[in-house]
Protein backbone atom coordinates (compact mmCIF):
# COMPACT_ATOMS: atom_id res chain seq x y z
CA UNK A 1 0.00 0.00 0.00
CA UNK A 2 1.14 3.43 -0.82
CA UNK A 3 1.07 5.92 1.70
CA UNK A 4 -0.95 9.39 1.48
CA UNK A 5 0.40 12.92 2.73
CA UNK A 6 -1.83 15.13 4.19
CA UNK A 7 -1.86 18.83 1.97
CA UNK A 8 -3.44 21.66 3.38
CA UNK A 9 -6.03 22.69 0.41
CA UNK A 10 -5.78 26.20 0.17
CA UNK A 11 -1.63 25.28 -0.57
CA UNK A 12 -2.75 23.31 -2.86
CA UNK A 13 -4.95 25.17 -4.90
CA UNK A 14 -2.23 27.97 -5.18
CA UNK A 15 0.62 25.45 -6.34
CA UNK A 16 -2.19 24.19 -9.00
CA UNK A 17 -3.15 27.60 -9.98
CA UNK A 18 0.88 28.80 -10.36
CA UNK A 19 1.60 24.88 -12.49
CA UNK A 20 -0.98 26.54 -14.90
CA UNK A 21 -0.15 29.97 -14.92
CA UNK A 22 3.18 28.96 -15.33
CA UNK A 23 2.30 27.14 -18.82
CA UNK A 24 1.07 30.48 -20.49
CA UNK A 25 -2.46 30.08 -19.02
CA UNK A 26 -3.86 33.27 -17.48
CA UNK A 27 -5.11 33.79 -14.04
CA UNK A 28 -8.40 33.60 -14.53
CA UNK A 29 -8.14 30.50 -16.75
CA UNK A 30 -6.15 29.12 -14.68
CA UNK A 31 -8.40 29.28 -11.89
CA UNK A 32 -11.19 27.56 -13.57
CA UNK A 33 -9.39 24.94 -14.42
CA UNK A 34 -7.99 24.22 -10.46
CA UNK A 35 -12.06 24.83 -9.86
CA UNK A 36 -12.75 21.84 -11.86
CA UNK A 37 -9.67 19.90 -10.82
CA UNK A 38 -9.74 20.50 -6.49
CA UNK A 39 -13.25 19.93 -6.75
CA UNK A 40 -12.36 15.98 -7.53
CA UNK A 41 -10.55 15.96 -4.49
CA UNK A 42 -12.76 17.82 -2.28
CA UNK A 43 -15.53 14.90 -3.56
CA UNK A 44 -13.07 12.49 -2.45
CA UNK A 45 -13.02 11.53 -5.76
CA UNK A 46 -8.64 11.06 -6.62
CA UNK A 47 -8.69 9.43 -9.62
CA UNK A 48 -9.96 12.70 -11.49
CA UNK A 49 -8.23 15.22 -9.02
CA UNK A 50 -4.52 16.35 -8.62
CA UNK A 51 -3.42 12.99 -9.65
CA UNK A 52 -4.14 14.31 -13.41
CA UNK A 53 -1.53 16.73 -12.89
CA UNK A 54 1.16 14.76 -14.85
CA UNK A 55 -1.44 13.46 -17.65
CA UNK A 56 -2.28 17.49 -18.33
CA UNK A 57 1.51 18.09 -18.26
CA UNK A 58 1.87 15.23 -20.79
CA UNK A 59 -0.69 16.83 -22.94
CA UNK A 60 0.50 20.52 -22.96
CA UNK A 61 3.74 19.73 -23.79
CA UNK A 62 2.68 17.54 -26.37
CA UNK A 63 0.38 20.01 -28.08
CA UNK A 64 -2.71 18.01 -27.56
CA UNK A 65 -3.80 20.45 -25.72
CA UNK A 66 -3.63 24.48 -27.42
CA UNK A 67 -2.87 26.64 -24.52
CA UNK A 68 -3.90 30.07 -26.94
CA UNK A 69 -7.19 28.17 -28.05
CA UNK A 70 -9.70 30.25 -29.21
CA UNK A 71 -13.08 28.45 -29.47
CA UNK A 72 -15.90 28.81 -32.29
CA UNK A 73 -19.33 28.64 -32.48
CA UNK A 74 -19.66 26.59 -35.99
CA UNK A 75 -23.53 26.20 -35.37
CA UNK A 76 -26.35 27.74 -33.18
CA UNK A 77 -30.44 27.70 -32.83
CA UNK A 78 -32.31 29.14 -30.16
CA UNK A 79 -31.88 25.97 -28.18
CA UNK A 80 -28.75 24.46 -29.29
CA UNK A 81 -25.46 25.10 -30.49
CA UNK A 82 -22.13 23.43 -31.82
CA UNK A 83 -18.57 24.81 -30.32
CA UNK A 84 -15.69 23.46 -32.06
CA UNK A 85 -12.94 23.36 -29.13
CA UNK A 86 -9.58 23.78 -30.88
CA UNK A 87 -7.96 22.15 -28.72
CA UNK A 88 -8.77 24.35 -25.98
CA UNK A 89 -8.37 22.93 -22.32
CA UNK A 90 -11.31 20.93 -21.82
CA UNK A 91 -11.80 22.58 -18.41
CA UNK A 92 -12.57 26.31 -20.25
CA UNK A 93 -14.15 24.91 -23.27
CA UNK A 94 -16.93 23.28 -20.86
CA UNK A 95 -17.48 25.95 -18.40
CA UNK A 96 -17.95 28.21 -21.65
CA UNK A 97 -20.35 25.46 -23.12
CA UNK A 98 -22.06 25.07 -20.03
CA UNK A 99 -22.71 28.83 -19.39
CA UNK A 100 -24.18 29.08 -22.98
CA UNK A 101 -26.27 26.22 -21.97
CA UNK A 102 -27.52 27.59 -19.24
CA UNK A 103 -28.04 31.00 -21.02
CA UNK A 104 -30.17 29.42 -23.54
CA UNK A 105 -32.28 27.56 -20.81
CA UNK A 106 -33.12 30.88 -19.04
CA UNK A 107 -34.40 32.73 -22.06
CA UNK A 108 -36.03 29.67 -23.90
CA UNK A 109 -36.35 27.02 -21.57
CA UNK A 110 -33.56 24.16 -23.09
CA UNK A 111 -29.95 24.54 -23.89
CA UNK A 112 -28.14 22.06 -26.00
CA UNK A 113 -24.37 22.45 -26.60
CA UNK A 114 -21.89 19.83 -27.87
CA UNK A 115 -18.45 20.39 -28.47
CA UNK A 116 -15.70 18.59 -30.72
CA UNK A 117 -11.63 18.59 -30.86
CA UNK A 118 -11.36 19.19 -26.62
CA UNK A 119 -9.64 17.46 -24.19
CA UNK A 120 -10.21 15.84 -20.92
CA UNK A 121 -11.97 18.22 -19.20
CA UNK A 122 -12.58 16.46 -15.34
CA UNK A 123 -15.45 15.58 -13.65
CA UNK A 124 -18.72 15.72 -15.53
CA UNK A 125 -20.44 16.28 -12.01
CA UNK A 126 -19.26 19.75 -11.89
CA UNK A 127 -20.77 20.96 -14.91
CA UNK A 128 -24.05 20.11 -14.10
CA UNK A 129 -23.76 21.62 -10.67
CA UNK A 130 -23.14 24.62 -12.49
CA UNK A 131 -26.46 24.53 -13.78
CA UNK A 132 -28.08 22.99 -10.68
CA UNK A 133 -26.50 26.48 -8.85
CA UNK A 134 -28.74 28.98 -11.70
CA UNK A 135 -31.86 26.59 -10.69
CA UNK A 136 -31.29 24.26 -13.78
CA UNK A 137 -31.61 20.96 -14.54
CA UNK A 138 -28.52 20.06 -15.60
CA UNK A 139 -26.93 16.69 -18.06
CA UNK A 140 -23.49 16.43 -19.15
CA UNK A 141 -22.23 13.62 -21.34
CA UNK A 142 -18.25 13.41 -22.41
CA UNK A 143 -16.32 10.93 -24.50
CA UNK A 144 -12.85 9.53 -23.61
CA UNK A 145 -10.18 7.59 -25.84
CA UNK A 146 -11.62 3.88 -26.50
CA UNK A 147 -11.05 2.06 -23.01
CA UNK A 148 -14.06 0.24 -23.11
CA UNK A 149 -14.43 -3.45 -24.41
CA UNK A 150 -17.79 -4.02 -26.25
CA UNK A 151 -19.92 -6.87 -24.64
CA UNK A 152 -18.25 -10.03 -25.63
CA UNK A 153 -15.34 -8.27 -27.39
CA UNK A 154 -11.71 -7.77 -26.71
CA UNK A 155 -10.75 -4.99 -28.43
CA UNK A 156 -11.41 -1.26 -26.87
CA UNK A 157 -14.07 0.39 -29.20
CA UNK A 158 -16.23 3.10 -26.59
CA UNK A 159 -14.50 5.02 -23.54
CA UNK A 160 -15.08 6.06 -20.16
CA UNK A 161 -18.07 7.85 -21.47
CA UNK A 162 -19.35 9.65 -18.21
CA UNK A 163 -22.73 10.78 -17.60
CA UNK A 164 -23.75 12.69 -15.06
CA UNK A 165 -27.03 14.29 -13.96
CA UNK A 166 -27.75 17.67 -11.61
CA UNK A 167 -30.99 18.36 -10.16
CA UNK A 168 -31.87 20.93 -7.25
CA UNK A 169 -33.32 19.72 -4.63
CA UNK A 170 -33.29 20.57 -0.69
CA UNK A 171 -31.57 20.37 1.98
CA UNK A 172 -28.36 18.71 -0.85
CA UNK A 173 -29.13 18.55 -4.89
CA UNK A 174 -29.33 15.72 -6.51
CA UNK A 175 -26.23 15.22 -8.77
CA UNK A 176 -25.56 11.76 -10.15
CA UNK A 177 -21.91 11.72 -12.15
CA UNK A 178 -20.37 7.84 -13.30
CA UNK A 179 -18.45 6.42 -16.00
CA UNK A 180 -20.12 3.64 -18.15
CA UNK A 181 -17.38 1.14 -17.79
CA UNK A 182 -17.11 -0.51 -14.28
CA UNK A 183 -14.42 2.50 -12.90
CA UNK A 184 -12.39 5.10 -14.87
CA UNK A 185 -8.72 4.87 -16.17
CA UNK A 186 -7.98 7.19 -13.57
CA UNK A 187 -8.74 4.55 -11.14
CA UNK A 188 -6.72 2.05 -12.90
CA UNK A 189 -3.79 4.24 -12.04
CA UNK A 190 -4.23 4.84 -8.80
CA UNK A 191 -4.57 1.32 -7.90
CA UNK A 192 -1.43 0.77 -9.94
CA UNK A 193 0.33 3.75 -7.81
CA UNK A 194 -0.82 1.23 -4.52
CA UNK A 195 -0.02 -1.75 -5.98
CA UNK A 196 -3.04 -3.52 -5.39
CA UNK A 197 -4.98 -6.30 -7.73
CA UNK A 198 -7.78 -4.88 -9.58
CA UNK A 199 -11.41 -6.92 -8.19
CA UNK A 200 -12.44 -9.60 -10.35
CA UNK A 201 -14.47 -8.67 -14.07
CA UNK A 202 -12.89 -4.81 -13.70
CA UNK A 203 -10.89 -5.21 -16.68
CA UNK A 204 -9.79 -7.31 -19.56
CA UNK A 205 -6.60 -8.70 -21.19
CA UNK A 206 -5.96 -8.64 -25.18
CA UNK A 207 -7.72 -12.03 -25.48
CA UNK A 208 -10.86 -10.52 -23.23
CA UNK A 209 -10.02 -12.68 -20.63
CA UNK A 210 -10.60 -11.30 -16.91
CA UNK A 211 -7.26 -9.27 -15.75
CA UNK A 212 -6.36 -8.51 -12.00
CA UNK A 213 -2.85 -6.72 -13.14
CA UNK A 214 -3.67 -2.61 -13.51
CA UNK A 215 -0.09 -1.73 -14.79
CA UNK A 216 -0.67 -4.18 -17.52
CA UNK A 217 -4.29 -2.94 -18.47
CA UNK A 218 -3.17 0.62 -18.72
CA UNK A 219 -0.23 -0.63 -20.67
CA UNK A 220 -2.58 -2.54 -23.31
CA UNK A 221 -4.82 0.87 -23.56
CA UNK A 222 -1.81 3.24 -24.10
CA UNK A 223 -0.50 1.04 -26.87
CA UNK A 224 -3.67 -0.19 -28.25
CA UNK A 225 -3.13 -3.76 -28.26
CA UNK A 226 -6.41 -4.99 -26.87
CA UNK A 227 -8.07 -5.22 -23.51
CA UNK A 228 -9.04 -2.83 -21.73
CA UNK A 229 -11.89 -2.10 -18.83
CA UNK A 230 -15.27 -3.87 -18.53
CA UNK A 231 -18.89 -1.44 -19.08
CA UNK A 232 -20.49 -0.74 -16.33
CA UNK A 233 -22.26 -4.08 -15.13
CA UNK A 234 -19.05 -6.23 -15.60
CA UNK A 235 -17.51 -8.68 -18.32
CA UNK A 236 -20.55 -10.31 -19.86
CA UNK A 237 -24.58 -10.45 -19.63
CA UNK A 238 -25.00 -11.73 -16.13
CA UNK A 239 -24.51 -8.92 -13.63
CA UNK A 240 -26.09 -6.51 -16.81
CA UNK A 241 -22.24 -5.84 -18.40
CA UNK A 242 -24.21 -5.63 -22.02
CA UNK A 243 -26.62 -2.03 -20.30
CA UNK A 244 -23.20 -0.54 -19.75
CA UNK A 245 -21.98 -0.95 -22.55
CA UNK A 246 -25.00 0.50 -24.69
CA UNK A 247 -24.83 3.42 -22.44
CA UNK A 248 -21.24 3.99 -23.21
CA UNK A 249 -22.70 4.14 -26.94
CA UNK A 250 -25.36 6.43 -26.14
CA UNK A 251 -22.96 8.70 -24.57
CA UNK A 252 -20.61 9.12 -28.38
CA UNK A 253 -23.57 9.42 -29.84
CA UNK A 254 -24.81 12.65 -27.56
CA UNK A 255 -21.11 14.07 -27.31
CA UNK A 256 -19.00 12.70 -30.77
CA UNK A 257 -21.50 12.56 -32.99
CA UNK A 258 -24.26 15.02 -33.11
CA UNK A 259 -21.03 16.97 -32.54
CA UNK A 260 -19.46 15.86 -35.80
CA UNK A 261 -16.34 14.91 -33.47
CA UNK A 262 -14.20 11.74 -33.37
CA UNK A 263 -16.16 8.79 -31.49
CA UNK A 264 -14.14 7.31 -28.72
CA UNK A 265 -12.63 4.88 -31.32
CA UNK A 266 -10.87 7.60 -32.83
CA UNK A 267 -9.71 9.69 -30.06
CA UNK A 268 -6.06 10.36 -29.24
CA UNK A 269 -4.89 8.42 -32.18
CA UNK A 270 -2.50 11.49 -32.91
CA UNK A 271 0.66 12.84 -31.34
CA UNK A 272 -0.63 16.56 -31.09
CA UNK A 273 -4.29 15.66 -30.99
CA UNK A 274 -6.93 13.75 -29.02
CA UNK A 275 -10.48 15.11 -30.21
CA UNK A 276 -12.45 14.81 -27.16
CA UNK A 277 -16.33 15.51 -27.27
CA UNK A 278 -18.93 16.72 -25.04
CA UNK A 279 -22.13 17.11 -24.34
CA UNK A 280 -24.23 19.76 -22.35
CA UNK A 281 -28.03 20.12 -21.42
CA UNK A 282 -29.54 22.93 -19.16
CA UNK A 283 -33.28 22.89 -18.33
CA UNK A 284 -35.46 24.99 -17.00
CA UNK A 285 -37.91 23.13 -15.33
CA UNK A 286 -40.45 25.58 -14.77
CA UNK A 287 -41.49 24.73 -18.55
CA UNK A 288 -42.88 21.74 -16.81
CA UNK A 289 -45.42 23.73 -14.21
CA UNK A 290 -44.43 25.34 -10.79
CA UNK A 291 -40.88 25.11 -10.14
CA UNK A 292 -41.48 25.32 -6.28
CA UNK A 293 -43.97 22.77 -6.49
CA UNK A 294 -41.52 20.33 -8.67
CA UNK A 295 -38.06 21.55 -6.23
CA UNK A 296 -40.57 19.94 -3.32
CA UNK A 297 -41.12 16.34 -5.18
CA UNK A 298 -37.76 15.78 -5.87
CA UNK A 299 -36.65 16.90 -2.13
CA UNK A 300 -39.34 14.69 -0.72
CA UNK A 301 -39.00 12.12 -2.87
CA UNK A 302 -34.85 12.45 -1.63
CA UNK A 303 -35.45 12.40 1.52
CA UNK A 304 -37.89 9.08 1.45
CA UNK A 305 -35.30 6.80 -0.15
CA UNK A 306 -32.83 8.64 2.77
CA UNK A 307 -35.65 7.69 5.48
CA UNK A 308 -36.59 4.03 3.84
CA UNK A 309 -35.48 0.93 5.67
CA UNK A 310 -32.00 0.06 5.81
CA UNK A 311 -30.43 -3.26 5.26
CA UNK A 312 -29.12 -5.12 8.45
CA UNK A 313 -25.66 -3.37 9.58
CA UNK A 314 -26.55 -0.22 7.58
CA UNK A 315 -27.78 2.62 9.41
CA UNK A 316 -27.76 5.14 6.68
CA UNK A 317 -28.73 5.62 2.87
CA UNK A 318 -27.70 8.69 0.65
CA UNK A 319 -28.79 10.37 -1.93
CA UNK A 320 -26.21 11.29 -5.01
CA UNK A 321 -24.39 13.74 -4.06
CA UNK A 322 -24.95 13.53 -0.10
CA UNK A 323 -21.89 12.00 1.11
CA UNK A 324 -19.77 14.14 -1.67
CA UNK A 325 -21.50 17.47 -0.13
CA UNK A 326 -20.26 16.62 3.20
CA UNK A 327 -16.70 15.64 2.74
CA UNK A 328 -16.37 18.74 0.99
CA UNK A 329 -17.43 20.58 3.93
CA UNK A 330 -14.67 18.93 5.75
CA UNK A 331 -11.80 19.36 3.31
CA UNK A 332 -12.49 22.97 1.66
CA UNK A 333 -10.60 24.59 4.81
CA UNK A 334 -8.76 21.48 5.65
CA UNK A 335 -6.89 19.15 4.74
CA UNK A 336 -6.73 16.61 0.81
CA UNK A 337 -4.72 13.31 1.50
CA UNK A 338 -2.53 13.04 -1.68
CA UNK A 339 -0.87 9.93 -2.95
CA UNK A 340 3.01 10.07 -2.14
CA UNK A 341 3.59 9.01 -5.81
CA UNK A 342 1.44 11.44 -6.96
CA UNK A 343 3.53 14.41 -5.24
CA UNK A 344 6.58 12.68 -6.59
CA UNK A 345 4.32 13.45 -10.05
CA UNK A 346 3.87 16.94 -9.21
CA UNK A 347 7.40 17.71 -7.73
CA UNK A 348 8.99 16.74 -11.35
CA UNK A 349 6.30 18.62 -12.82
CA UNK A 350 7.72 21.95 -10.83
CA UNK A 351 11.17 21.61 -10.80
CA UNK A 352 10.76 21.37 -14.77
CA UNK A 353 8.47 24.12 -14.61
CA UNK A 354 10.41 26.05 -12.30
CA UNK A 355 7.68 26.32 -9.76
CA UNK A 356 8.14 26.26 -6.18
CA UNK A 357 7.05 22.99 -4.75
CA UNK A 358 6.04 23.75 -0.51
CA UNK A 359 5.37 20.07 0.19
Amino acid sequence: MTDYKQIDTKNLRKFCEAIFRSYGFTEDESKIICNVLLQADLYGIESHGVQRLVRYHQEITSGQVEISAKTQIVHETAISACIDANKAMGQLAGVEAMQLAEKKAHNNGCGMVTVRNSNHFGIAGFYTEMAAAEDLLGICMTNTEAICVPTFGSQAMTGTNALALAMPADPVTFSYDAATTVVPRGKLEVYRKTGQPLPDLWALDNDGNPCTDAAAVIENIINKSGGGIAPLGGAGVLHGGHKGYGLSVIVDLFSAVISGGLTSNYVNRKPDHTGICHYFMAIDYGIFGDKTAIRASMSKFLQELRDSKKAVGHDRIYTHGEMETELMAQRINGQIPVNIKTLEEMQKIAIELKVDFPF
